[in-house]
């Protein structure tokens, strides 16, 4: 434990929704809700606005829309979010040399290796001046916590949200801590905690007065131990700048279950080769190929095969990977698919028994291949060409009118709203979906566009949130900054996971205007 709040946790408030309404000026101030549009869907953020209807990260976007059924619904762009990303860390690096990632929006920063002096005033000066920054170059708004400890900085910046400052004092943990439920503590989750309750352990308090030989009991050694620690308030984890990956992994949710058996091989194969892209583009090989199969009944397998040596060959990975699949019964139906390569290296080395046998077989599975490619080309010659797929929240550019997004497509029309992060809310235009002047664009930055006026940097908020004001933060936004491309200060807590798609009439962003 430090003995000064030279630690900071920085996490991006509602980072995917706020993107969103910072580049959809028509959006801003009222609930947006971004991830799988599709039946199948899971909500992976959802704005302020939409979080006081209840919805959630991680709820099935089946239930959000039931809870808020006005809300607009978008197709993540992940293009944009890690554009915002970059921006984001390159700041944080200016202030020192360990910058801790968590994820696209969230980050610990160590501030003392970056020359920062050891005092709160220090501190919390670096803390206000990044959330200016952040504002300034982003046009978005995060929230900063400092302690003198990881588990206490991200508690600090959660209870600054949205858009706040919160230091922990060193010396005050545990009366901050006392009254907090065990599950604010790392490493608790609904497992844990109701092993705990059972025990008449519901706060953190009454996890430290327990004590460790109780904890022990309940949870083992390692996790007893260290769960009694940080109900002390004491986490000694240094920021670590690079963080090693353990395992590379890809999946897919399906929106109607797979039962035939060739087309599951098939989406086994794709997801290998996704697999190795993501494993060659981290300069990576591995060691052991695991597959993952979701039943149509929602149980879950998991089959994996370790190989001679680390490879990362797209053919052994891919027949790995089958030899797996063949040990699974997919009968009764798939709804999710996943590859992923464990025990990574920074070197490869053949595994000629994971090859084809002989080079007659490889000859055979490549004119297999090219049979099979053949006749998928002349069926898709038979078949009228099918329309392009809009999906709610995407850019596109139209020859006549400019760039816009879609906000909904159905029985061969596109709607599209027409409108830029520097202007005022867009007029909407529906096309049909084949409409030759209508292409998919790109992401326009969030700020600095040529309509918008110089500023400097945005005003600020109040330089420190006390944690039992948080409740009155959740309940009333903010009124909306008339800035261009800033976004309202709003509602609750926090968000974060992947997309997925499906057919009903993606009109997930048609609010008032269809």
């Amino acid at each position: 434990m430090r003995r000064a709040p030279t630690i900071l946790h920085l996490d991006m408030d509602a980072f995917y929704a706020s993107a969103e309404q910072a580049a959809k000026p028509s959006l801003r101030g009222k609930p947006v809700v971004v991830g799988g549009i599709g039946p199948r869907g899971v909500v992976s953020t959802a704005s302020y606005e939409a979080r006081v209807f209840g919805v959630r990260s991680a709820m099935p976007t089946a239930q959000a829309r039931r809870l808020c059924p006005n809300a607009a619904y978008l197709t993540p762009r992940f293009t944009l979010y890690r554009r915002v990303s970059d921006q984001v860390m390159e700041l944080l690096h200016a202030l020192s040399p360990l910058v801790e990632p968590l994820s696209l929006d969230e980050a610990f920063v160590d501030l003392e290796a970056g020359g920062t002096e050891a005092d709160t005033a220090a501190a919390r000066a670096v803390g206000e001046r990044l959330r200016r920054d952040i504002r300034r170059t982003t046009g978005l708004t995060g929230s900063v916590g400092l302690a003198g400890a990881k588990m206490l900085a991200k508690i600090a910046s959660e209870q600054a949200k949205p858009d706040g400052l919160v230091v922990i004092e060193p010396g005050t943990e545990r009366e901050l801590l006392g009254p907090m439920t065990v599950r604010t503590l790392p490493g608790v989750g609904p497992a844990t905690a109701e092993t705990l309750r059972r025990a008449g352990i519901h706060t953190i308090a009454e996890t430290a007065e327990a004590g460790e030989a109780e904890l022990v009991r309940l949870l083992g050694k390692a996790h007893g131990t260290g769960l009694y620690a940080m109900a002390l308030g004491r986490d000694e984890r240094p920021v670590v700048a690079e963080r090693d990956a353990k395992s590379i992994s890809v999946e897919d949710t399906f929106d109607v279950d797979l039962t035939d058996r060739t087309r599951v091989r098939a989406e086994v194969t794709r997801l290998a080769d996704r697999c190795v892209e993501r494993l060659r583009a981290a300069g990576r090989s591995g060691r052991t190929v695991v597959i993952k199969v979701r039943n149509y009944d929602f149980s879950t397998l998991t089959r994996s095969e370790t190989l001679r040596g680390p490879t990362d060959d797209p053919s052994v990975v891919r027949e790995a990977a089958a030899r797996l699949l063949d040990l699974v019964d997919t009968t009764g139906g798939v709804r999710l698919l996943g590859v992923g390569v464990t025990g990574l290296a920074d070197f490869t080395q053949e595994d000629l028994f994971a090859q084809l046998a002989t080079e007659k077989a490889a000859e055979e599975e490549a004119e297999r291949e090219r049979r099979v490619a053949a006749e998928a080309a002349r069926e898709a010659a038979d078949e009228p060409e099918r329309p392009r797929r809009w999906l709610p929240g995407l850019d596109v550019i139209h020859e006549e009118h400019g760039a816009g997004w879609v906000q909904g497509s159905g029985v061969g029309r596109v709607t599209v709203r027409f409108e830029q992060p520097w202007s005022g809310p867009g007029r909407v235009r529906t096309f049909p979906v084949d409409d030759p002047a209508l292409r998919p664009g790109e992401p326009l930055p969030l700020v600095g566009g040529p309509a918008e006026p110089s500023t400097g940097p945005a005003q600020e908020g109040p330089a420190q949130k006390d944690p039992a004001q948080k409740g009155a933060d959740q309940k009333a936004p903010a009124p909306q900054s008339s800035a261009p491309a800033t976004l309202p200060n709003s509602v609750s807590a926090r968000a974060a996971s992947e997309p997925g798609t499906g057919p009903e009439t993606e009109s997930g962003a048609g609010m008032s205007s269809r």
